[in-house]
């Protein structure tokens, strides 16, 4: 069933009130609503949605300019039609009217064929009008599903590429998703803007996708890594940035940077570039903190998870040496919801598809 077009009636004279109402209703398929007084349509106006305005010129209190211009003003009436009524002879009238923003011009004594003929231009304009205006609430959803859609299909590409990095590491693929989600609250709680919080979450999992570029013997050996060795490891975070740097995907790009700098030291003592202070992005010492956490108290082949008291202690004992204080406050002072982070995303490799999608 097509929907009853609205028809706004303003004159001060009841008989014009009258005789609009009649000639509207010929029109068939319209509802009308009359005001006589020109500052009540203009309230009434505030919650409505008109396809047809007719309003006379001449009225006490606000004339049919001045309400025309106040019609203009309102959110979402600015293309609404206006039909004025006037004089024959107030064609100066007509040139501001015009310039105030009002469609079309009925003539007193008003025609009836004409008034039919101009009305149903203005209907046929409003209709036109509306369907320009469903069209572009569509296409503007559709843009929106459509994007959601990319950026889902990305965030779980992300992951999907940080976990085969993972299957060269003796961790599991839920320590890529505790730490992105650690890294999210320590980034919440530091007030970084929500945009940022978004990306950092994303990004994280990325800090070892450089580990690809090191060698088995190296990457796998068992016991403590010689100096030689350990230089070689070192290399994980410039191949990770040397992978990510030139994407043009902001996420790879937040990434590079948080795998070229997450082994930074607060004391200027990490690598690769011995960077102190603020001088590390604050995505790589965000991470810093997240990884580090999750990596203590994490059971590995060469050792058993450290107790969360024992790795607390830790991390706040290299609080302003190795981790930047203020990241390292912030995630005690959320520690409810860090215990809620390791119990959501567990180690059973049966929960990762779930996991997956509840992170993407």
């Amino acid at each position: 069933m097509s929907r009853q077009r609205q028809v706004l009636i303003v004159d001060d004279a009841p008989v014009n009130l009258a005789l609009f109402e009649a000639l509207v209703k010929r029109l068939g398929g319209c509802e009308v609503c009359s005001f006589g007084d020109a500052v009540q349509a203009l309230s009434w106006l505030g919650g409505q949605d008109v396809d047809l305005i007719i309003v006379d010129y001449m009225m006490p209190l606000l004339n049919g300019l001045d309400f025309i211009q106040a019609v203009r003003a309102k959110p979402g009436l600015e293309t609404v039609p206006i039909l004025m009524v006037t004089a024959n002879d107030q064609k100066e009238v007509r040139y501001r009217a015009l310039r105030a923003g009002a469609s079309d011009f009925l003539t007193k004594p008003v025609d009836r064929t004409e008034f039919e003929a101009r009305a149903c231009n203005l209907l046929a304009l409003g209709d036109a009008r509306r369907q320009l205006a469903d069209r572009a609430t569509w296409l503007a959803e559709e843009v929106r599903k459509a994007t959601a859609q990319a950026v889902q299909r990305e965030h779980e590409t992300v992951i999907r590429l940080s976990r085969a990095a993972e299957y060269r590491d003796p961790e599991t693929g839920a320590h890529i998703l505790r730490m992105a989600h650690y890294s999210h609250l320590i980034a919440r709680a530091l007030g970084l803007s929500q945009a940022q919080q978004e990306l950092i979450l994303v990004a994280a999992p990325l800090h070892d996708i450089g580990k690809v570029g090191v060698a088995d013997a190296i990457l796998l050996k068992p016991g403590r890594l010689t100096p030689d060795e350990f230089e070689l490891m070192k290399q994980h975070t410039v191949y990770g940035y040397e992978i990510l740097r030139d994407s043009t995907s902001e996420i790879l790009q937040a990434g590079a940077i948080i795998a070229l700098g997450h082994h930074e030291k607060f004391d200027g003592s990490g690598y690769p570039n011995r960077l102190r202070g603020e001088d590390i992005p604050i995505f790589s010492r965000i991470v810093a903190v997240a990884d580090v956490f999750d990596a203590l108290t994490s059971a590995r082949p060469y050792k058993p998870a450290w107790t969360l008291e024992d790795a607390s202690q830790w991390i706040r004992n290299q609080s302003g040496s190795h981790f930047d204080p203020a990241c390292v406050a912030v995630f005690f002072e959320h520690w409810e919801e860090v215990q809620g982070i390791r119990k959501r995303f567990g180690d059973s490799e049966d929960d990762w598809p779930s996991m997956i999608s509840d992170f993407a």
